[in-house]
Order: structure tokens, then C-alpha cells, then sequence
């Protein structure tokens, strides 16, 4: 039987709703990740071993944090359904280590955003003055579709190869930012009502 009764019992599964919302939001935050991982223009970009890499760093946080939020949001649907407080104490302690390290991740992301973008163009750069590094240049003349496509490291830097690295990147680094925020939000409700339904368990056995 139910230990929760009128209003509390749609709390709990408006909690149910919430954690598969939190399952399908984790697996496109890993769908995401995924993808920025693994998007042919980016990896081309940043293929060699000495390219930087602090765009991936951030690409990475986003694929465990969307592996952890699948997790989280099977044992939250449990908890609910089993009106566990346990599991339910367990879900809002899981959700505030996420929701702090995708603060981090944020906080990561804006302060190192230029540093990112001037690391890939002094890649770029260097790799225009390196001899060796035609085949890199090319690439990146093609993938960017700047400087001409026919474009070789003797022919001189390109800046409108500069802005295009670097419209490029912030167009990756605010769809990190725009899905980051949409799933702080989610875990807050989650939070919110993790606690409230809760605390309405271990009234309701006190009671009895």
C-alpha cells in the first residue's frame, strides 16, 4: 500500500514523469557530447597529436555527465515508484553532484572559451608557417571553406581563416552552454521534488 496519499501521490509520479524526462535529457546530453566527439569537421580539426585540446575537455565532461544522468534517472524512476527514501535521499545527493559538475563545466567552458579558440588558431598558424603542415592547412581551408580551397601554406596566413576558426568554435561551445543550462533547470525541479516527496514518506510513517 502507499504510504502517501492526495497531493503527495502526485508529487510522486510527477517525480516518476520528471526522471524519465531526466533519462531522455541524459541521453541527448550524451547524444550531444557524442557528437561534438565525433562531428567529421571537428575531428578533422583537431585530429593531429599536438592540436589542442581543451575543446574536447569540455566535449568529455559532457558525455560522463550524460552517462551519469541515464543512471541517476533509472534509479530516480525506482525510487519513486518503491517510495524508497533511501533511494529518493540517494537521487537528490546524485543530482547536486551533477548539477555542481556541470557548473564547473559551464564555469570551464566560458572562462577557457577564448583560450580554446586561441589555441585552434595559433594551431592554425603555425601550421601555415610549418612547411610540413600543408595537408593540416588544407583541411582546414576545406572544413571551414576559407581562403580558397586550393589554398597552400605558402600563399601566407588567412584571416578570414581566423574568424571562421573562431565562428566555428562558438557555434560548438554555446550549443555545450545552451544544453547545459536546459538540464541545470530540469535537476532543480527534480531536486525539488525529490525532497518534498521525501519528507512526505517519513511523515506519513511516523504517523502510522
Amino acid at each position: 500500500m502507499s504510504n502517501v496519499q492526495g497531493g503527495m501521490k502526485c508529487v510522486k509520479y510527477l517525480l516518476f514523469v520528471f526522471n524519465f524526462i531526466f533519462w531522455l535529457s541524459g541521453s541527448l546530453v550524451l547524444a550531444v557530447g557524442l557528437w561534438l566527439r565525433f562531428d567529421p569537421d571537428t575531428a578533422n580539426l583537431l585530429a593531429e597529436n599536438d592540436a589542442p585540446e581543451h575543446f574536447f575537455i569540455a566535449v568529455y565532461i559532457l558525455i560522463g555527465a550524460g552517462g551519469v544522468m541515464m543512471l541517476v534517472g533509472f534509479f530516480g524512476c525506482f525510487g519513486a515508484v518503491r517510495e524508497s527514501q533511501c533511494l529518493l535521499g540517494s537521487f537528490f545527493a546524485c543530482l547536486l553532484v551533477i548539477f555542481g559538475a556541470e557548473v564547473a563545466a559551464g564555469v570551464f567552458g566560458f572562462l577557457n572559451k577564448d583560450k580554446i579558440i586561441q589555441d585552434v588558431q595559433n594551431y592554425y598558424q603555425s601550421s601555415m608557417e610549418n612547411g610540413n603542415g600543408t595537408a593540416i592547412v588544407s583541411m582546414y581551408h576545406n572544413v571551414l571553406e576559407c581562403c580558397g580551397s586550393e589554398s597552400s601554406p605558402s600563399s601566407g596566413l588567412c584571416i578570414d581563416c581566423n574568424t571562421a576558426i573562431e565562428d566555428f568554435f562558438n557555434e560548438k561551445l554555446f550549443i555545450i552552454g545552451y544544453v547545459g543550462i536546459g538540464i541545470a533547470g530540469i535537476m532543480i525541479i527534480g531536486m525539488i521534488f525529490s525532497m518534498v516527496l521525501c519528507c512526505a514518506i517519513r511523515n506519513s510513517r511516523e504517523v502510522i
